[in-house]
């Protein structure tokens, strides 16, 4: 073991993935698709893989480049793993020689397709981002099948994690006529009778009491979180690793935009905005040091960050909580940095060392 130790963690809770993924899949009734782009959204793709590989419900998992393919596929975990945009030309044997699933929108690209492929079919129903429009999807659809390499196919919500819904079903009735226009779902025209879409998507289904997709691929925005109540799975954390006294009347960080008000104890912490901390949330943050909540001091740096620790005994080494499960969360930090959760999550950075822990 080095000695050379990481200035922050981000410990990922297995019992927490696997209630949530539990809970999704008995709300759904079906397999779930879990993506992992983004480094499964910060939390780190190999360690989510290798733990959610073992789960009774997960069908496989859906990544948004080739290279994301090709590392997940690398794990051997016997689970599919489907692409989600567009590969090369050049790219599509190499990740059909691997088993990652396609994404397949025109017939150009369905043509493309060597015969052990297989496919699922892209439906732009209003996103506007990528996929066929519904009246060229039944084509390409078609197509597929009387390949037999149609194995799902899937779309994309522009609002489903919204709180209203309406254009969201919408998508979804546009989304059916596309499925009731192909060959039926257990017919051997398709590999797997499946369709996938997002779980926001899924859960406003349920929301609506409205049919909705066979597999949800995992996610859930908070309006939406009553109809599948789920746990955050990652605590970040970073060690104190300088202790100092700033006297009255002194300031802290960049801009001087903290002014010590008395003679103020305060922590230096291991982690900054090069870690994915926000540097937006100066002047609000918090985190949780020695059991207590603190402010965190002036600007927010690259590398680090201040904290006032003011009657607490804090030494270098201990931990700091930068967000966890209840108290403080990463629902908080995107609130101070003016975001959302999923920019703070996938820009958790490399220097933050991903192993398995319970988060408290």
């Amino acid at each position: 073991m080095s000695v050379l130790a990481s200035r922050a963690r981000a410990l990922i809770d297995p019992d927490a993935l696997r209630g949530n993924l539990g809970a999704l899949a008995a709300r759904s009734g079906t397999p779930l698709i879990l993506p992992v782009k983004a480094n499964a959204y910060g939390h780190g793709l190999n360690l989510i893989v290798s733990l959610a590989a073992a789960h009774p419900d997960v069908w496989g998992f859906a990544v948004a480049t080739p290279r994301e393919a090709q590392a997940a596929a690398a794990l051997n975990t016997g689970r599919p793993v489907l692409l989600l945009t567009p590969p090369t030309p050049a790219e599509v044997p190499v990740l059909a020689d691997l088993g990652v699933r396609l994404p397949v929108a025109s017939l150009a690209e369905a043509a493309a397709l060597p015969a052990h492929a297989r496919a699922h079919l892209k439906v732009d129903t209003g996103m506007n981002r990528l996929g066929a429009r519904p009246e060229e999807a039944v084509a390409v659809g078609l197509e597929l099948a009387r390949r037999g390499l149609l194995e799902g196919a899937y779309t994309h919500f522009a609002s489903a994690d919204e709180p209203d819904l309406g254009f969201a079903h919408e998508q979804l009735r546009r989304f059916r006529a596309v499925l009731d226009a192909l060959p039926p779902r257990r017919s051997r025209c398709w590999r797997t009778p499946r369709t996938v879409a997002p779980s926001s998507a899924w859960a406003a289904c349920r929301a609506w009491r409205s049919p909705g997709p066979d597999w949800p691929r995992t996610a859930s925005p908070p309006h939406l979180r009553a109809h599948a109540p789920l746990t955050p799975v990652m605590t970040v954390q970073a060690s104190v690793t300088h202790l100092h006294t700033v006297p009255a009347g002194e300031t802290v960080s960049y801009g001087g935009l903290w002014r010590a008000p008395r003679d103020t104890p305060v922590a230096t912490v291991g982690i900054g905005y090069a870690d994915g901390y926000p540097r937006g949330a100066t002047g609000r943050a918090e985190v949780i040091v020695a059991g207590q909540r603190r402010p965190v001091l002036g600007r927010i740096c690259m590398d680090q960050l201040m904290i006032d620790v003011t009657g607490l005994t804090v030494q270098p080494g201990d931990p700091v909580t930068l967000w966890t499960q209840r108290e403080l969360t990463v629902t908080d930090v995107a609130a101070w940095g003016g975001t959302v959760e999923y920019e703070v999550l996938t820009g958790v950075g490399e220097r933050v060392e991903r192993q398995v822990g319970e988060t408290s």
